[in-house]
């Protein structure tokens, strides 16, 4: 009977090797874990934005090229996201990007606002939704209420 000599990984090399990746694999976990959580942003002396776009009230209207606007609720409205369909396709942009008109602070209570959009509609519908501004761990941010739920579909 012959024995072979085989060469091996020195077993410090294989507990540094080891060690490298049980951190490696709950670095990935973490980060993971992580972005699964989502930061909360508050309104109002700690209610969560998301609780708060139940309380929105606005009326929208549009004709012959002007979107005109009302805050009829009690929460201030800080901006409004518009989905834009026509045979089959879409775009969302944001109110600001379309109006020069839009106010630097949003619609308070019973604001009003009025702008020309023409040139980017033509037919379809237009869906607007809220944009909220809340406050996190990391300062003042946006967040934009769900379309679905909350979401005002115009003809155009």
């Amino acid at each position: 009977m012959v024995i072979k000599k085989t060469k091996g990984v020195s077993p410090v090399i294989a507990t540094v090797l080891l060690i490298a990746m049980v951190i490696a694999s709950g670095v990935v976990v973490f980060i993971w874990f992580n972005q699964m959580t989502q930061k909360s942003i508050t309104k109002f002396g700690g209610t969560n934005v998301e609780l708060v776009c139940d309380e929105v009230k606005f009326d929208a209207s549009f004709s012959g090229g002007i979107l005109s606007l009302s805050n009829i609720g009690n929460v201030p409205i800080f901006g409004m996201k518009v989905k834009i369909s026509d045979a089959g396709s879409y775009q969302t942009k944001d109110l600001k990007d379309l109006s020069e008109d839009w106010p630097a602070t949003g619609l308070n209570q019973g604001g009003v606002f009025s702008g020309n959009i023409a040139g980017q509609v033509t037919e379809g519908s237009i869906v607007i939704t809220p944009v909220l501004m809340g406050t996190s761990d990391k300062g003042k941010r946006t967040f934009v209420c769900d379309e679905k739920r909350y979401g005002y579909e115009l003809l155009v």
